[in-house]
Formats: C-alpha cells, structure tokens, sequence
C-alpha cells in the first residue's frame, strides 16, 4: 500500500467535495481574499476550522497507514479470505472516518462564507480547476 507524505496529506485534505477546494489554502491567497471579499476574521475562522480538522486527521491517517501495512503483509503472506476481507473492513472504515471528517471541514468552512461568497467561491473554483487541469490517465 502506499504512504502519503504530510503534505501530500494536506492537498488530499482539501482535494474536492461537490467541486469545492482547491488544493491550497486558499483563504489565505490574496486574490481569493481579494475577489471574495474575505474579512480578516472570516480567513481566521476558516484556518482554525482547517487546523482543528488536520489535528483530528493526522492520528486517523497514521492509523490508517498502519492498517494498510498490515493489509499489504496479509496479503504478500497468503492470508485467509476471510482475515484479509476483514482487514479491508479495518481500513474503509478508517478511510470512511477521515472523507467523513473531510466533508464536514469542507461544510463549516463554507457556512463562514455569506451565499454571495459561497457563489464566488464556485466560479474562481471553476477557473482554478481550468487553469490548474491535471492531465487524465486513461484506464485500460
């Protein structure tokens, strides 16, 4: 299985939910500032939503990784179906916890935003989405 690096951790934190993140911190750049018309209080009150969900992800995802390594050696030894079914079972449900937790710092981020700016938040999305377009990989 394969381990994330902290900062891979934290773009993954704010990879998108229903089209809403940008992979940076966004309300701290002084152009989402800027065209969002983002209060001095607003960007606070959004980092310490940010920060207070990384400190609740950082011990989910070591645990995470920690149960992926055992999953990779149950299965490089053979494991039985069912020990390995369960070990799936161990680390969805540690995925699960931390896109859940993930949602709903997205949500408390955007209820700091009035509606105007949560509208505003979706275009400049749109256009950082087009600007910053990753290449597809096909599956084959």
């Amino acid at each position: 299985m394969r381990r994330l690096a902290p900062a891979v951790l934290v773009l993954a934190l704010t990879a998108p939910v229903h089209g809403q993140s940008f992979g940076f911190a966004w309300w701290k750049d002084a152009r989402f500032q800027h065209d969002l018309a983002l209060s001095a209080d607003q960007s606070a009150r959004i980092d310490a939503i940010f920060q207070a969900a990384i400190a609740q992800l950082r011990p989910k995802k070591a645990e995470l990784d920690n149960q992926e390594e055992l999953l990779s050696q149950q299965i490089a030894a053979g494991a039985d179906e069912m020990l390995v079914t369960k070990q799936v079972d161990k680390v969805e449900a540690i995925r699960a916890q931390m896109n859940k937790m993930r949602t709903l710092m997205l949500l408390k981020e955007r209820q700091v935003l009035s509606p105007d700016q949560r509208v505003k938040l979706s275009k400049l999305h749109e256009q950082w989405e087009r600007d910053h377009k990753r290449p597809s990989r096909d599956v084959k």
